[in-house]
């Protein structure tokens, strides 16, 4: 009786140590990346879907503020293109995807000007990015790859990819407000 009573000890104790070992196991690689990308995805598509069409074509120069220097500065949607293509151009790298034929500079094809077309432009970019951010691994985040003239890790894009999107959310957000309009996140 005792030998069954310690060999049932002895499972137990082993049963409870994988269990411990599993529940300290850290978190997948990809999920700190993922929730930064949720963040700023989440930020950026609710304030582009916040700006009214007829206020797409704004940019502070409009305002013609004393002492500013807004001459030739991007419009609202000239923001969005611009995040949207540089996204498509940086997660494509990662990817292996092609490039749209229509994608001829950083500020994205000139076919595509309706509200509803730059919103549907600018979600498609944040898909190339799930795709790639799936494909960056604890084992290929250094993997190098060729960017703009540069070998880079793969993890090196990431950063720019989310780096870049934040400063362009925070210019959105400032073209919100001079429209008198509450960004969403800040809500």
């Amino acid at each position: 009786m005792k030998k069954i009573n310690f060999l049932i000890l002895l499972i137990f104790i082993f049963v409870a140590g994988i269990n411990t070992c599993m529940a300290q196991q850290p978190p997948p690689f990809s999920t700190a990346i993922e929730r930064q990308f949720n963040k700023i995805e989440s930020d950026i598509v609710t304030s582009a879907e916040a700006m009214p069409e007829e206020k797409y074509l704004f940019t502070p120069e409009n305002l013609q503020m004393q002492n500013s220097d807004f001459k030739g500065v991007r419009t609202f949607a000239g923001q969005i293109m611009h995040l949207a293509t540089d996204n498509i151009l940086i997660w494509s790298a990662i990817t292996g995807d092609p490039v749209r034929a229509d994608i001829t500079d950083v500020n994205g094809p000139k076919s595509i000007t309706a509200k509803t077309d730059i919103i549907k432009y600018l979600k498609s970019s944040f898909e190339e990015g799930r795709k790639a951010m799936s494909m960056v691994t604890e084992k290929t985040a250094m993997d190098l790859i060729e960017f703009r003239g540069q070998k880079l890790p793969k993890l090196d894009l990431v950063f720019y990819a989310l780096t870049h999107s934040s400063e362009h959310y925070g210019q959105m957000v400032v073209y919100l407000r001079m429209c008198g309009i509450l960004p969403p996140p800040s809500r």
